[in-house]
């Protein structure tokens, strides 16, 4: 496909999952956005809710893994998108992913941060309401090097991480979701479909008083369209994985499958648990915290809240490696600001080092100004169904004319309606994340649209080049050998891309 094989080939089939499930981390957004839906419609929002928005994300991931199987690269979709549509949809798709990307990773970590001070400060000794915003940004700046440092080392210590964390949200949610229904004073299984307006201070004012049963269901759906997000790192990581064409859609879909199964029993657990459901939604944010108080014991429950603020720990570590893989990606194609550094590799880990650390510091920049970090955390979800969408319908137009070759992992007859459905589901999901009172999320993705319009029609549309295609790709043959033969068995130091270019340059 024109590049060399810079990073190392190491992921198997579970390790490429175990990326995209530890990314979705049902013990994070499950865990930190279950109040969206309680809140917003009662156990209704969540028992219907959870699996139907779920089902749409699915069809999502199976569209996306037919294009994943036939173009196996690193940043996915950023290549999918300029391989169906051409360069300027492929520069676009690039940057909304990139923006998505590092926006859920700020979230995430401050998530996790948050989560440890509420949760587990108490038992520490630790006083939150004490806290200052510099405390947080020392703690969140420690956490984020800590992870970019683990990315640095090597895509092994980072998979075997991971791997462990999708054991670990499997076996803790397992003990949850028993728990919490062992424990539980009565079941009573109609709560899940049971709506009932929570809205104002009847939920703990997570959502203004009013709206409509319908327009508070849609709002309770954020719940697990938050939640069930960043699959596409089994694409970003294809170069690194073992039989991509087949390994990569199979880790997306599986991710959203056994995430939205899994998922599912705990929040409903939740819901069944909860002594009084109106006291619980009245406890707002702390309706978790709250029920499992209330329900475990002690030990129990301490058990699952260190297993839970692991497991977010670990979510941010594979955010970073999704997302510095699309920096890589993006930046060897020359479509970044000082992409001659950020497309750097090292020999002696095989990782994108440049890109990993860059990564980190946009995440930590986002979360030293709360105001724009909270707008961006809002429409964190828009950027990233955008940019799922974009190359679904991109690769919908294209299939059977431009795109003929398929990859071994293919839908068949079932690709073009698979594919307008997941259409429809990522235009919902954008939907439901505009709707009031996050209006301002509307306005703000209106304006970072409009500017990259600007930027791209006022600079890149002359100077970005887009991937290699066509007899591109048979020139730079040559180049890529020598490239790989240097990273096979050079000293430490960063080589690769710029390498890369440098020969194609001068072998014409």
């Amino acid at each position: 496909m024109g590049y060399a094989q810079e990073l190392a080939r190491r992921l198997g089939g579970f390790s490429n999952f175990a990326i995209s499930f530890s990314i979705i981390c049902i013990l994070a957004g499950g865990i930190t956005s279950f109040q969206l839906a309680f809140s917003a419609a009662g156990g209704g929002a969540v028992g219907v809710g959870w699996p139907l928005s779920v089902a749409l994300s699915l069809v999502v991931a199976l569209a996306m893994g037919q294009i994943a199987s036939a173009y196996p690269t690193a940043g996915g979709l950023y290549h999918w998108a300029a391989i169906l549509g051409g360069r300027g949809w492929g520069w676009l798709t690039a940057w909304l992913n990139l923006v998505g990307l590092v926006s859920v990773l700020s979230a995430i970590d401050v998530g996790f941060y948050l989560f440890v001070v509420r949760a587990l400060g108490p038992a520490l000794g630790v006083d939150a309401a004490a806290l200052t915003p510099w405390h947080q940004a020392a703690a969140l700046a420690v956490v984020l090097a800590s992870q970019a440092f683990v990315n640095h080392r090597g895509i092994r210590l980072t998979s075997r991480l991971t791997d462990l964390s999708g054991y670990l949200i499997l076996s803790v949610t397992v003990l949850l979701t028993v728990g919490l229904l062992a424990c539980a004073p009565a079941l009573d299984p109609s709560r899940l479909v049971t709506f009932t307006d929570f809205s104002g201070a009847a939920g703990g004012s997570v959502w203004p008083a009013g709206g409509g049963m319908l327009h508070l269901f849609l709002l309770g759906l954020l719940l697990p369209a938050y939640t069930i997000t960043g699959f596409d790192a089994s694409a970003h990581t294809a170069e690194e994985t073992l039989d991509a064409e087949r390994n990569v859609p199979r880790g997306m879909v599986r991710a959203v499958l056994w995430s939205g199964l899994f998922g599912y029993a705990m929040v409903a657990s939740f819901v069944l648990a909860m002594p009084d459901p109106a006291s619980a939604a009245a406890q707002g944010d702390r309706v978790v915290f709250w029920t499992m108080e209330q329900v475990l014991p002690a030990g129990l429950r301490i058990a699952c809240l260190v297993g839970i603020a692991i497991a977010q720990y670990l979510c941010g570590l594979a955010t970073i490696t999704s997302a510095s893989r699309m920096v890589y990606a993006f930046a060897r194609d020359g479509g970044l600001p000082w992409s001659g550094a950020l497309r750097g590799v090292s020999a002696a880990h095989r990782t994108p080092g440049t890109a990993i650390w860059a990564v980190a510091a946009l995440a930590m920049a986002l979360t030293l100004h709360a105001p724009v970090y909270a707008t961006l955390t809002a429409v964190s979800v828009i950027f990233l169904y955008v940019s799922y969408g974009l190359p679904v319908a991109l690769g919908l137009a294209a299939y059977g004319r431009r795109w003929t070759r398929m990859g071994p992992w293919r839908l068949g007859s079932w690709y073009r309606p698979v594919s307008w459905l997941a259409l429809a589901a990522c235009a919902g999901a954008i939907l439901i994340s505009v709707l009031p009172p996050n209006d301002l999320a509307l306005r703000f993705t209106l304006a970072s649209l409009a500017a990259t319009a600007v930027v791209w029609f006022g600079w890149e549309v002359r100077r970005f080049r887009g991937p290699p295609l066509g007899e591109e790709i048979a020139r730079r043959q040559s180049a890529i050998r020598a490239a790989e033969q240097r990273l096979d068995g050079s000293p430490a130091g960063p080589v690769g891309s710029s390498q890369l270019e440098t020969s194609i340059r001068a072998d014409p």
